[in-house]
């Protein structure tokens, strides 16, 4: 189904096909899909922003409200899933997502947190090596958090922060160049600071190779994986990044504002040399509830916690990880290259399109997000698709981003959207 393009057909006989066919397609039953006021369910692209509520969670959420009400205080140690070892339980699920151990992973706090903890950690200036490098157009969220960073421990951001751009008339960044930029100021980068799937242009980073890169200039690696978590394959063990952050409530479907996750890689996770922000929750369980007067970090990403985990939030995350061990991210995938690839050749058939497309065409080098900037008119085609049940994403000054999500998306879904958008764009009688 990844081919689509090649096999293209605009009717919509098409995409009733593809949904006949499509092994996933049960998977939509799952979640609570919104309705507009006409009581229709709403064509929801907006994955990217907040993913839909899998049915599973009320009762998983239920589940801990009655172990609260009927056990209380006795629930870290005594509920079906033990409060106490709850982050502990969802590991190996949370660690095959983005290809980890389950040592090196721990849902914690919020990604911006997380963040903070990993540059406390990771991004130790020494000399001349002191800059920090980001792509252009990172999520003000990252370059707020580094930028606050830098200027606690006394670095000027202006001066440190390094940016990487896109080559004149291009949208999005060339790995060669990123390799280029390494080898060229590697010595005075301490840390690469990058999103695995840029939030605007929906760019998927080749994150291994640049990784690869970075290391041979003896640079740490950090990723922001709040647009990649579950959307697109991850194999952070493999490509020997030093940490990653990301959140839950996009593609994870953990729920709005739910908790975030860290990866700290293996090599890290027993050494004590490095520095790092502590709190109780981070010390084996023995000593956790010794309450003594030193800190004996757990072992593994579990050794960066603070705080206890907050369980009502946890919980959902239980239910959406379920999901995807059930399915597995291979499926979703294959699923995920054809919703998109679909989208994408609906909305190149338009003829004369007055927008541009911001993300990459090469299927390799985005995930199940497509941007489209479109001057002068961005709010207006958000806004009158919204008027006929379609939910995508609006980001000012004139970029609409869509989501076709594999879990709960259809072919169908897709082919409304790009009726929809030709109606607005296309002018009458043409």
């Amino acid at each position: 189904m990844s081919a689509i393009p090649h096999q293209f057909r605009p009717d919509e006989g098409f995409a009733q096909a593809l949904d006949a066919a499509d092994p996933l397609g049960s998977l939509r039953n799952e979640f609570a899909i919104p309705a507009g006021p006409d009581g229709a369910p709403l064509v929801y692209l907006l994955g990217n922003s907040l993913g839909l509520m899998p049915r599973s969670a009320r009762a998983i959420i239920e589940e801990e409200t009655e172990n609260w009400e009927r056990l209380a205080i006795d629930g870290h140690f005594a509920a079906r899933v033990p409060w106490a070892s709850y982050s502990e339980a969802i590991n190996p699920a949370l660690a095959r997502v983005v290809g980890a151990e389950p040592d090196e992973v721990v849902a914690m706090n919020t990604l911006t947190v997380n963040l903070h903890l990993m540059l406390a950690s990771f991004y130790q200036p020494d000399g001349r090596r002191r800059k920090v490098l980001m792509e252009d157009r990172a999520f003000p969220s990252d370059r707020f958090a580094v930028a606050s960073h830098l200027a606690l421990r006394g670095v000027d951001p202006s001066e440190a922060i390094l940016v990487a751009r896109p080559l004149a008339g291009e949208e999005t960044l060339r790995t060669e160049d990123i390799e280029a930029l390494l080898e060229e100021q590697g010595q005075e980068i301490a840390l690469v600071m990058l999103a695995g799937v840029n939030y605007l242009t929906g760019q998927w980073f080749d994150l291994g190779r640049i990784a690869e890169a970075a290391r041979r200039q003896g640079c740490k690696v950090g990723y922001d994986l709040a647009h990649a978590a579950g959307n697109v394959p991850l194999a952070l063990h493999d490509w020997d990044v030093d940490f990653a952050v990301w959140c839950t409530y996009k593609y994870l479907n953990a729920g709005p504002g739910s908790i975030a996750g860290a990866f700290i890689h293996r090599r890290h996770g027993s050494d004590s040399s490095i520095p790092r922000l502590t709190g109780w929750w981070g010390q084996t369980m023995a000593d956790r509830f010794a309450m003594g007067p030193t800190h004996h970090p757990a072992q593994g990403a579990a050794g960066w916690e603070v705080s206890n985990p907050p369980i009502l939030s946890l919980a959902p995350l239980r239910a959406s990880l379920e999901q995807f061990d059930r399915v597995g991210m291979p499926a979703l995938r294959q699923k995920s290259e054809a919703l998109t690839g679909y989208l994408a050749a609906l909305l190149s058939a338009i003829p004369d399109p007055p927008f541009q497309l911001l993300t990459p065409g090469d299927p390799g080098a985005r995930g199940c997000q497509l941007s489209v900037q479109l001057p002068g008119r961005g709010r207006e085609l958000n806004d009158r698709l919204r008027a006929v049940g379609i939910v995508p994403d609006y980001r000012e000054p004139d970029v609409v981003r869509f989501a076709p999500t594999p879990l709960y998306n259809t072919y169908t879904d897709v082919w409304r959207v790009g009726q929809a958008v030709r109606a607005v764009l296309t002018p009458p009688g043409a």
